[in-house]
C-alpha cells in the first residue's frame, strides 16, 4: 500500500472518530453501525480471532459485552453502507454465515486493537502505530517527504487506481490469465486446497490447472453468482484464500494421524484438544471453553460387536432422546438434538475393525459445530490394520462398570508368540494356533496371512499384509549346542496381558525327544502355553529352536520340561517357503541387556481372531 493510500485511510479514520466527538456516542451510535462477526468467552481467544480479522480487515474492533463474553466486530459503517457491507462479505464467504448488524450501545471496555480509547473517547481506540499528534490539523506527525497538496488532492478514482490488482473487480478473462500465470507452483497448490476446502475440488494438489481445476472454479464463480468463466480474477482468487484461510484459522482445522488407533481425521483443534485413552475411545476435551468434545472409536470386532456398541451409545445419558438411528450389517449412525446438547456418533466395521467418531456439543453452537462434522465426516479414514489396543491403559472394574468407559473389546481366541525371520517381516510361528482363525494379527495391529504351514514339524509361516522393518530378525546357530548350555526363550507367556515379551532362562538338554523322535530339542525351562512359537536362543543371540505346544496327551511331565523344534528343521521349512535362513557367525556371549534386547525385538504377538 503505498504511503498516500495509508494517508488517505487514516484520514477516514479520523474523520469518523471527529464525528463522533462533535455527535457524541448517541448521536454516533444512531447514523453508524457495526458487523458482529465473532463472540468468545475468553480474552485471549477474542484478541486472537481479533488478531486474525485485522490481517483482512483493518476496521477491526474489539469489545467486551455484559454477558462477559468478547465482541470482534467490523466498522462503523453508515446504516446503508452496512447492509450493503454485511451482505456482500457474506455472498463472497469472508465472514461467519450468522454474522449480524448492532449498533453498539452494548459495547463496554475496548480490548482490541490494542493501546487504549482515541482521543479520552472510551470505546473507541487507535492504532497502536497512530499517536493523537498525527490527528488532522495536527502540525506534527506528517510523513517526511510527503506531499500535502498532492495528497489532499487525491480523489476517489486515484486511490482506487493505487490499490493492488487483488482489489480490482474488472479483470477481463485475459487480464485474469495473465496475472494467474505470474502465480507460483505453491499459491496454484494452495488455491486447490482451498476449492478442495469448500467441495469444489476432487483432484489432486498438483499445481497444475487442468479441466478439473477449471471445473471446481467454475463451479466457485457459479455459487457465488458471478460468471462462470473458470478462471479467476485476482479478486476472486483473493476472496476464495481469505475464506480458506478465516475458516482453518477459527476452527484450526489440522490432520491428525491417530497412529495407535488407525485413525486419521481433520479437527478442529482451536475447539478440542487431546485428552486421554480409554479403549476402544479416544477422547478429546473442550478446549477454550468451546462447549465441544469428540471421541474416536477403535476397536476389533464384527457384526456383534457393532450392534453391541450402537446399543450402548445409544442409551447414554448424553444423547438426545428422538435421535435418528440407523443400523445396518456394516455400520451405523446417531444423531439428535435438543434444548440442552446436540450429539452425532457414526461407526464402520470393516475387515474386522470398528472405527467411527462421536460427537457432543451445545445447541448454541450448532452453525459453527455443523461445519467440524462436514470437515470431519469427509477426512475420517480407517488406516490399515490398526486398532487401539484394550490394554494401552488399564482400567479398573469400576472403570470398565461405566457405561461409555466399560465398553467391552472383542478378544481373540487365543495369542501364541512368533519371531520375525526374515527383513519385511515374516514370521514364524507354531502351526496349532491356526487352526480355526478367521483373522490373524501381529502384535494387535498388523493384519498377517499363513504363507506355509506343516502340521508335522509345527510350523507355520506368515507374511504381514503391510510391509514391516522389525528391528531384529532371527540369526541362526551355525554349531552344535553342547548339554548343559544356558539358553534363554523369548515370548508372551500371559499371551497378549503383558505389553511387551519376557525373557525365560534355562539349558539345554539334550538333542531328540524322550522316545528319540528327530528334528526337536528338549530344554529345562519353567514355560506357559503363551511361550508356544517363541525362539530359543543361545548366548551369542542365535536361534538354536522354536518352542513347540505341550503334548495334549500321554504322561505328565515335569512343570521345566519344554521341546523345540530344532533350527535344521526350521531351516529347510523356511527354504520350502522360499527364504534363506541367516546364520549368526558369531559365538561369543552377549552381555545379559543386550540378549534381552535383541531377544524383545525379534519377538511378536501373533493372536487368532473369531
Amino acid at each position: 500500500m503505498t504511503a498516500r493510500m495509508t494517508a488517505m485511510r487514516l484520514y477516514v479514520f479520523f474523520a469518523a472518530v471527529t464525528l463522533f466527538i462533535l455527535q457524541g456516542p448517541a448521536g454516533f451510535a444512531q447514523e453508524r453501525r457495526w458487523i458482529q462477526v465473532e463472540a468468545r468467552p475468553n480474552i485471549e481467544l477474542a484478541r486472537e480471532r481479533a488478531f486474525a480479522f485485522s490481517t483482512t480487515f483493518t476496521e477491526t474492533w474489539g469489545y467486551g459485552l455484559p454477558s462477559g463474553w468478547f465482541a470482534i466486530v467490523l466498522g462503523p459503517y453508515s446504516g446503508e453502507e452496512a447492509s450493503q457491507r454485511i451482505g456482500d462479505l457474506k455472498l463472497r464467504g469472508v465472514i461467519p454465515a450468522d454474522s449480524y448488524l448492532t449498533d453498539g450501545s452494548e459495547f463496554r471496555d475496548q480490548f482490541w486493537p490494542e493501546g487504549g480509547a482515541a482521543a479520552g473517547m472510551p470505546g473507541l481506540a487507535l492504532p497502536a502505530e497512530v499517536e493523537v499528534s498525527e490527528l488532522p490539523g495536527s502540525d506534527t506527525g506528517a510523513d517526511e517527504g510527503a506531499d500535502p497538496e498532492a495528497e489532499a488532492a487525491l480523489s476517489p478514482a486515484e486511490a482506487a487506481a493505487s490499490e493492488p490488482v487483488v482489489e480490482r473487480d474488472n479483470e477481463s478473462p485475459a487480464e485474469a490469465r495473465a496475472s494467474e500465470a505470474l502465480m507460483s507452483e505453491e499459491e496454484r497448490k494452495a488455491l486447490q486446497a482451498a476449492l478442495q476446502w469448500f467441495g469444489f475440488y476432487e483432484g489432486g494438489l498438483d499445481g497444475a490447472y487442468g479441466p478439473g481445476t477449471r471445473k471446481a472454479m467454475a463451479a466457485w464463480q457459479q455459487a457465488f453468482a458471478q460468471e462462470a468463466t473458470g478462471v479467476l480474477t485476482s479478486r476472486q482468487r483473493a476472496t476464495l484464500m481469505v475464506s480458506h484461510q478465516a475458516e482453518v484459522a477459527e476452527y484450526g482445522f489440522a490432520l491428525v494421524e491417530e497412529q495407535e488407533s488407525g485413525i486419521d481425521v481433520t479437527l478442529p483443534l482451536s475447539l478440542v484438544e487431546f485428552d486421554r485413552y480409554e479403549p476402544p475411545f479416544v477422547h478429546f476435551r473442550e478446549k477454550n471453553g468451546s462447549g465441544l468434545s469428540l471421541v474416536l472409536i477403535s476397536q476389533p470386532g464384527d457384526q456383534g460387536s457393532l450392534s453391541g456398541l450402537y446399543d450402548i451409545l445409544s442409551q447414554l445419558e448424553a444423547m438426545p432422546e428422538g435421535m435418528e438411528r440407523q443400523l445396518s450389517e456394516t455400520a451405523f449412525s446417531l444423531r439428535g438434538q435438543d434444548a440442552s446438547r446436540v450429539a452425532r456418533a457414526a461407526a464402520k466395521l470393516d475387515q474386522g475393525l470398528i472405527k467411527g467418531w462421536m460427537l457432543l456439543s451445545d445447541p448454541a453452537n450448532a452453525l459453527r459445530d455443523s461445519r467440524a462434522i462436514e470437515v470431519m465426516e469427509a477426512s475420517f479414514r480407517a488406516v490399515g490394520d490398526t486398532a487401539l489396543d484394550p490394554g494401552l491403559v488399564p482400567l479398573d472394574e469400576a472403570a470398565r462398570r461405566g457405561l461409555v468407559a466399560g465398553l467391552e473389546v472383542q478378544k481373540p481366541k487365543l495369542s501364541r508368540s512368533g519371531f520375525y525371520v526374515s527383513a519385511d517381516g515374516q514370521v514364524l510361528t507354531e502351526a496349532g494356533l491356526l487352526a480355526s482363525c478367521g483373522r490373524i494379527t501381529l502384535d494387535h495391529s498388523t493384519g498377517a496371512e499363513l504363507v506355509l504351514s506343516d502340521a508335522s514339524t509345527g510350523l507355520a509361516l506368515l507374511k504381514p499384509k503391510k510391509p514391516l522393518a522389525p528391528q531384529a530378525f532371527a540369526g541362526f546357530a551355525a554349531g552344535e549346542t553342547r548339554p548343559g548350555a544356558p539358553v534363554a526363550v523369548s515370548g508372551y507367556p500371559w499371551e497378549g496381558r503383558l505389553s511387551a515379551p519376557v525373557l525365560s532362562h534355562g539349558s539345554f538338554e539334550e538333542p531328540g525327544g524322550l522316545n528319540g523322535e528327530t528334528g526337536v530339542i528338549r530344554i529345562a525351562a519353567g514355560l506357559r502355553s503363551g511361550n508356544a512359537g517363541g525362539p530359543v536362543l543361545d548366548t551369542a543371540g542365535a536361534v538354536i529352536g522354536m518352542v513347540l505346544p505341550p503334548a495334549q496327551s500321554g504322561p505328565a511331565l515335569p512343570g521345566d520340561v519344554a521341546f523345540a523344534a530344532d533350527s535344521k528343521v526350521i531351516a529347510d521349512f523356511l527354504s520350502r517357503a522360499g527364504l534363506k535362513p541367516a546364520e549368526t557367525l558369531s559365538s561369543a556371549a552377549l552381555p545379559p541387556e543386550t540378549l534381552t534386547r535383541q531377544a524383545s525385538a525379534m519377538t511378536v504377538l501373533v493372536s487368532c481372531w473369531p
